[in-house]
């Protein structure tokens, strides 16, 4: 059975979810699909009060419901039982984030939702496996760290991948006994509310998981400047993360993790498989158009075999059959607005005024969508415009070293730290060059995270704050407080 969907007979949650239920208001932006550029839904915004409000039912939620004292395995059959309702609505939810993302139909009930519900279920087995300890200390006493949730976890997901990222968010900190009030990205809210109203239906109590309607400049810091606010959880930008610190310290001190921005290498050594190479390099900035956060869109290559690799990458820059998110035989994705498409052009643009070379790409592509194709440039240097910004788009640019030392200068990004790409046949060089890359997360002979959940993602530097996902996000969600007992 064919994937494809007709976006404008589908219904769309209307207004946020608080409490257990949706609450319409009124209508105060619209928005335009990706695909077509047609306005097709209007958002309300919610502000301070709606804000209020949902902080406040997140509390009495937590309350009435015990659900951060239950029995920890109590909180893993819930979890268990929504993970179970998102992979039998996983046609309906790939819809409601095809029509509004950017995000193929026909990568998302096996990538997206499948990982989603994957995520869920990692977190919810920590629930009665990860808690304190006992400490050594005198004889005569008892010492132990005691762990706790915060209460109420504020969270916002960015638009490239709206429902795992809010998974990334909702999974630990229900796990850990939290409640959550969630602001998804204002141009993709539909599958992350019906996700929300999944919950309810999974017997997690209403009120644990509420979504607020908006964008960052009214809701996004009317909820991270709440005071009933226990933790900050976001993904986006490394600016709106740098926002979110400052609003948080003019209203108190909390903590808070930041998955920012980044502008990742990928080096490729001589001695490497340079047609793996050339596949994974083309993989990581056509998926979803480079609109990916930890996309290695900066291809280091080691100057033996870097006409070579120009040539391989040129060949498998395609875009591939486009089309609308909601038709199944789509191969390439379109940039999520008219704005990001206008800043990706004037990015490489510039580039090219400061003296880059296009290989292939730096134009618009013709369609009634947002559509941009697979750029390589050559001839730039560390202060290109193309080299500095993080333009979240399929560009790549590709630089040459002669030596190990050279190619680690030119790795290291004097803003981000996100990720990283390290091709070579040479075991010792791969771990000599990893442990000198300035990166959260390093892969080997591959680019791209994999399915395994207990890996932890993170960046140094600008790059963010904290771990998502893994052991870390689990305990990023709780709090801990030290005992010692005189016996």
């Amino acid at each position: 059975m064919s994937l494809s969907f007709n976006p404008d007979a589908l219904d769309l949650p209307q207004g946020h979810f608080i409490g257990g239920s949706y609450r319409p208001g009124p209508e105060a932006m619209v928005l335009h699909r990706p695909s077509d550029g047609a306005a097709y839904a209007g958002l309300p915004v919610a502000g301070a009060d709606l804000v209020d409000e949902a902080v406040c039912t997140a509390k009495a939620a937590l309350k009435s419901s015990g659900w951060g004292t239950c029995q920890p395995r109590e909180r893993t059959r819930a979890l268990h039982r929504w993970a179970d309702l998102i992979e039998a609505e996983a046609g309906h939810l790939a819809q409601l984030e095809a029509v509004a993302s950017t995000r193929l139909i026909s990568q998302l009930v096996a990538g997206d939702i499948a990982v989603t519900a994957e995520q869920i279920r990692f977190f919810a087995e920590m629930a009665d496996k990860e808690g304190g300890e006992l400490v050594p200390t005198r004889g005569d006493q008892l010492g132990m760290i005691v762990t706790e949730p915060f209460g109420v976890v504020g969270a916002i997901t960015p638009w490239n991948f709206p429902i795992s990222m809010a998974g990334w968010k909702l999974g630990p900190a229900l796990a850990a006994g939290n409640a959550v009030v969630l602001k998804p990205s204002e141009m993709t809210p539909f599958a992350t509310l019906r996700m929300a109203e999944l919950s309810v239906q999974a017997g997690i109590p209403a009120g644990l998981v509420n979504v607020v309607l908006g964008d960052g400049r009214t809701t996004g810091n009317a909820l991270t400047g709440h005071t009933g606010i226990g933790k900050v959880s976001f993904t986006g930008s490394t600016v709106a993360g740098s926002a979110i610190m400052e609003n948080i310290a003019r209203s108190g001190v909390k903590p808070m993790t930041l998955e920012l921005g980044g502008k990742s290498p990928q080096l490729v050594f001589a001695d490497a498989d340079l047609s793996l190479a050339a596949d994974c390099i083309a993989r990581t900035i056509l998926f979803n158009a480079g609109q990916v956060c930890v996309a290695g869109s900066r291809v280091l290559v080691e100057a033996s075999v870097a006409e070579a690799l120009a040539a391989a990458l040129v060949a498998r820059l395609k875009a591939g059959h486009l089309g609308p998110t909601w038709d199944a035989a789509t191969e390439y994705s379109p940039i999520i607005s008219a704005r990001q498409l206008d800043r990706i052009d004037s990015l490489v643009s510039a580039a090219v005024t400061e003296g880059a070379e296009v290989l292939t790409g730096a134009a618009r592509l013709d369609g009634p969508g947002y559509f941009y194709a697979p750029t390589l440039l050559v001839g730039v240097t560390q202060t290109s415009t193309a080299v500095t910004e993080e333009i979240f788009g399929p560009v790549l640019t590709l630089q040459t070293f002669g030596t190990e030392e050279e190619a680690l200068a030119l790795a290291d990004h004097p803003t981000y730290g996100l990720a990283a790409g390290l091709f070579t046949r040479d075991l010792s060089r791969a771990m000599r060059v990893m442990k000198q890359l300035q990166a959260g997360t390093v892969w080997i002979n591959r680019y791209g995270r994999s399915r395994d959940h207990i890996l932890p993602t993170g960046g140094y530097k600008s790059s963010g704050i904290g771990k998502d996902l893994g052991r870390d996000a689990y305990h990023a969600n709780r709090r801990s407080k030290s005992v010692l007992i005189d016996l």
